[in-house]
């Protein structure tokens, strides 16, 4: 029933943006924090953001701050993750997740996953 749909990835050159969305149904969506993720093969899944309920709080994993930002619009049911500058070690899998705990960076916190978005930057 709960269904979190990403959407933005693709190829994009070293320096490029990107920006995810992530759109999400069969839930109060204003009732969940929500986070980004994302996975390299060989490698686990990280935080690369999360966003309050409201919208008014905001972390960002250390490798992507200062070129991230990451929004949600409520009435839309979505959450973007936008990307600028990307780099090569940027390229991962790229989840959006739900979390019914305030803010959190935690894998375990999080309830419900999409199934990810390829983002692949290259040199």
């Amino acid at each position: 029933q709960v269904q979190l749909v990403e959407s933005g990835g693709g190829l994009v050159q070293a320096g490029g943006s990107l920006r995810l969305a992530c759109v999400a149904s069969g839930l109060t969506f204003g009732g969940y924090s929500m986070g980004w993720f994302r996975q390299a093969p060989g490698k686990e899944r990280e935080a690369v953001g999360a966003i309050s309920r409201g919208g008014g709080n905001t972390y960002y994993a250390d490798s992507v701050r200062g070129r991230s930002t990451i929004s949600r619009d409520n009435a839309k049911n979505t959450v973007y993750l936008q990307m600028s500058n990307l780099k090569p070690e940027d390229t991962a899998v790229y989840y959006c997740a739900a979390s019914q705990v305030v803010i959190t960076t935690d894998v375990q916190s999080y309830r419900y996953w999409g199934q990810g978005t390829q983002v692949t930057v290259s040199s």
